[in-house]
């Protein structure tokens, strides 16, 4: 049975969902369905429950003897103990790291945890003062099936997390995308991503944009799809890796779904944010070779 060779972790809601479609449309290669299985990182909190060896390597068992197989699970960067599990468990792995400016991963992340009914405070600056409690264990909203997508500045510690990865592959086997560049320039980046994987770079690109910003039209619905209570946890988790099922789930997500533009981030927040994290933006651009000063300028 075909296994994955290559995975794309990166900042949470940093184009991950994109580049999954463009490369899942790639002849040469085969991407999972869950896009983001999740089977790697023991120290992360299982949003169903954890795959079996055997569940997590059928989801590839329709994938060729000449294909590359990958997933895209953007939480296997925040994990201390991913990285190292992929590389036993594939020594030849390569992983494509994503990365964007943390001020605006994290309130990404914070408008997606809203979306999915899974943070209750609705103002990203509350929820931003309310992480050390929930560090502490207290303040965790009951949906909250992965209460570390909550530890917002803890979920953006990018030197390190970099530095991990690069540690365990080596560089050579590190591909880094910055998100600016995914959106300046789709073609260049899907060329140098399909160059690093070895496959035809040739092939055209779909532009199509993909996971817009947008709210929910019943609070319900979405809780019963991103929610369940925990006694359906695991048939929930079992039933994601249908491909049929899961193209079911996702029409109803996006039924519904309303466009709905993100309201700009209080600006004096985000000018102590991008202070506070100009430091750890310096450093990350220092590692990746890039000049990385523009997240820098509120």
């Amino acid at each position: 049975m075909k296994r994955p060779d290559f995975f794309i972790v990166g900042a949470f809601k940093a184009g991950t969902t994109a580049l999954y479609e463009y490369l899942r449309a790639h002849p040469g290669i085969f991407m999972s369905v869950p896009k983001e299985p999740m089977y790697f990182g023991a120290d992360l909190t299982p949003r169903y429950r954890r795959m079996t060896q055997d569940e997590y390597l059928d989801l590839f068992r329709d994938a060729r003897a000449d294909q590359h197989a990958g997933e895209a699970s953007p939480w296997y960067l925040y994990s201390s103990s991913a990285a190292a599990e992929i590389k036993a468990f594939e020594p030849g792995a390569r992983t494509i790291v994503m990365l964007r400016n943390p001020v605006d991963v994290m309130y990404s992340q914070h408008s997606q945890l809203v979306f999915n009914q899974r943070e209750d405070l609705a103002d990203f600056g509350a929820a931003l003062e309310a992480e050390p409690d929930r560090l502490a264990g207290r303040r965790i909203p009951a949906n909250a099936i992965r209460p570390e997508a909550l530890f917002y500045r803890k979920s953006v510690r990018f030197p390190e997390q970099v530095r991990h990865y690069l540690d365990v592959f080596g560089r050579a086997a590190v591909h880094f995308i910055v998100f600016d560049d995914l959106v300046a320039d789709a073609a260049g980046v899907y060329r140098s991503t399909l160059e690093f994987l070895g496959v035809d770079p040739t092939h055209p690109l779909d532009p199509t944009v993909y996971n817009p910003n947008r709210a929910a039209r019943s609070g319900r619905v979405q809780r019963a799809i991103f929610a369940p209570p925990p006694a359906l946890r695991g048939l929930f988790g079992r039933l994601r890796r249908i491909p049929l099922l899961h193209r079911v789930r996702d029409a109803v997500v996006n039924a519904n779904s309303r466009p709905a533009e993100r309201q700009r981030m209080d600006p004096a927040l985000r000018a102590a944010l991008t202070a506070e994290f100009a430091p750890q933006v310096a450093e990350l651009g220092e590692i990746i070779g890039r000049d990385l000063s523009a997240w820098s300028r509120a």
